[in-house]
């Protein structure tokens, strides 16, 4: 569903559904749903009474992706089975024509709006931008018949075209804190110029055999670069990005300024000359698994694998893909990318030219951006640690600090470190490491827990596994959604343990699990470790802080931590 969710509440029966939370609630508890289970009850549920075709639910609930009928009678299914016995009663089928909602609505008074808490420190407002992480605005360049959408963002002198490879979707850019952070890192440096191709993302769509071609991705940088008013930009390519931006260096070098590419490639289809591309029976494979699993979080494992096993990364990468994409467009772009050869062109690009590869990466292999930097007279090439193919992920600094240093001659790079107080919440559950398919109820667990998070007015910053961390400006709420959780994981027979506490946090800008330490977060683990099953475990700092406010709590024995010192111990009471 698009645009921002109402605040809005819908009784139907022994069932509230909270639209801007994505909750519902029934008499013994939340209801757990899907994302596009719940986006069809909400469009049903705003039709009560009325016939909803089957092609309005799926325009409503999947915008400009194509999905088979199939899947929305699935998606009635499960909201039938969640529903329980009222679910027949409440979802009608009418048969080759739609649905319909049943039950007797009423709105509620709109709730309080729930706020994520923004850390506004200087650190924070320069890697997450503007408060609720929008997107720029997107804007639409006219080449021909078709319409490419593209953003702009930051002021510097120097223009900088972003050219992402395989799919994009401007939006869901900003969608990933990562890489948010890695394009707002560039725009400290370059006015920052962001397109999607067309076929893809927010640009129009064309048919599967119209997809453009390298000579055609050019003519929509053009156009892109005629409506922001650039006479000239440095162009940085992403992957299948950097053979477009070769070729158009190359033929428009009065319109280049300077060549970028990360983790690129000169052709996608091996020969004895070019021996590090994959087969002709491999490429086969690949386009298999896109044929069978588009939806899902297809070729993350190449790509990002150390955030390969991230729950909340999976789900936004196979989300990103989707919409990025339909499957029929994103096989005819794979097929026609293994197409490319730009060997013949690289030899005579004339303008500076800057090739960083990662050493270890999965997807494209490090030989690869060496031949490429061997045959560009005068280039510049960089190889960096690490297994990861996606610029924005694992050690994007390294990255950044090479392309502001060459299109600059300056290295600033952020600010190391910053600090603030706040209260940490560590929860941690006695399951082994999740991993996608094993535990349903540690999952609903882990989606709940982001959601009671958000409501507390708390900021998730780590989730991995059986892992969560959080923080808060304010120790009673963390308390309270802490005991929230605990109260909730029993219910699920999962033994949760919380620790908190309050003191400084360092904010250190990286990888997203890595971006918050220091000993404020070092004794909210121990403490967490230290913590009975279904305990919330605090220390002395936060009961004292909490003075006054009603919590009710129980003396622990004192506890010294290797490195942090002692620290007298409280249970929060269950009945607080």
């Amino acid at each position: 569903m698009t645009g921002e969710r109402k605040s809005v509440v819908y009784a139907f029966g022994r069932f509230r559904m909270e639209v801007a939370e994505r909750r519902l609630l029934s008499d013994t508890g939340e209801v757990s749903l899907t994302p596009k289970a719940f986006d069809t009850l909400v469009a049903l549920v705003e039709n009560s009474g009325r016939l909803v075709p089957r092609d309005e639910l799926l325009s409503t609930v999947w915008p400009e992706t194509y999905v088979g009928e199939n899947v929305l009678a699935q998606n009635i299914s499960t909201l039938r089975k969640a529903l329980g016995p009222e679910g027949t009663k409440l979802l009608e089928t009418v048969p080759k024509r739609g649905y319909r909602f049943l039950g007797d609505v009423s709105t509620l008074d709109e709730p309080e709006p729930i706020v994520r808490d923004r850390i506004r420190t200087k650190v924070a407002v320069e890697e997450e931008g503007e408060p609720e992480r929008r997107p720029p605005e997107t804007k639409y360049a006219r080449n021909g018949d078709v319409n490419i959408a593209y953003q702009v963002i930051g002021d510097a002198p120097l223009d900088l075209v972003f050219v992402m490879g395989w799919i994009s979707h401007l939006d869901y850019f900003w969608r990933e804190p990562s890489f948010a952070r890695f394009l707002l890192r560039l725009s400290t440096f370059a006015r920052l110029i962001l397109f999607d191709k067309r076929g893809t993302g927010l640009s129009d769509r064309v048919a599967n055999n119209e997809l453009p071609t390298l000579e055609q991705r050019m003519d929509d940088v053009r156009a892109v670069m005629d409506a922001v008013g650039s006479k000239r930009a440095a162009l940085l390519g992403v992957s299948e990005g950097g053979p477009m931006c070769s070729l158009f260096a190359a033929t428009y070098p009065e319109r280049t300024s300077a060549l970028v590419m990360i983790g690129t490639y000169a052709k996608r289809i091996y020969d004895d000359d070019y021996p590090w591309a994959p087969t002709l029976e491999q490429r086969q494979k690949f386009f298999d698994v896109i044929r069978a699993d588009w939806g899902k979080p297809v070729g993350i494992e190449a790509r990002a694998p150390s955030m390969a096993n991230d729950p909340v990364f999976r789900e936004w990468w196979a989300t990103y893909l989707r919409m990025g994409a339909s499957p029929g467009a994103a096989l005819a772009l794979t097929q026609m990318n293994a197409e490319i050869d730009v060997r013949p062109v690289l030899p005579t690009i004339r303008v500076p030219t800057l090739v960083l590869h990662r050493s270890d990466d999965l997807c494209l292999k490090v030989e690869e951006g060496r031949y490429v930097a061997s045959r560009i007279p005068g280039s510049k090439y960089v190889e960096l640690p690490g297994a990861d193919h996606l610029p924005f992920v694992g050690d994007q600094e390294a990255i950044l600090g090479e392309i502001e240093e060459f299109l600059t001659g300056v290295r600033h790079g952020p600010q190391t470190t910053d600090s603030m107080l706040a209260t940490v919440l560590v929860l941690q559950m006695d399951v082994p490491q999740i991993r996608e398919g094993v535990d349903d109820s540690a999952r609903r667990l882990i989606t709940h827990a982001a959601r009671e998070i958000e409501r507390f007015r708390g900021r998730e910053i780590h989730s991995v596994g059986n892992r969560t961390v959080a923080i808060f400006d304010g120790p009673a709420r963390a308390i309270r959604c802490a005991s929230t959780l605990t109260e909730y994981a029993r219910r699920l027979a999962l033994p949760l343990r919380a620790g908190l506490h309050t003191g400084d946090v360092e904010l250190r800008p990286g990888a997203r699990d890595r971006r918050f330490a220091g000993a404020a977060v070092d004794i909210c683990l121990a403490l967490a470790a230290s913590a009975a099953p279904e305990e919330v475990l605090v220390s002395s700092t936060v009961k004292d802080l909490v003075a006054g406010s009603g919590i009710l709590f129980e003396e622990r024995s004192s506890r010294a931590f290797p490195g942090l010192g002692e620290w007298r111990l409280y249970a929060v009471a269950r009945q607080a």
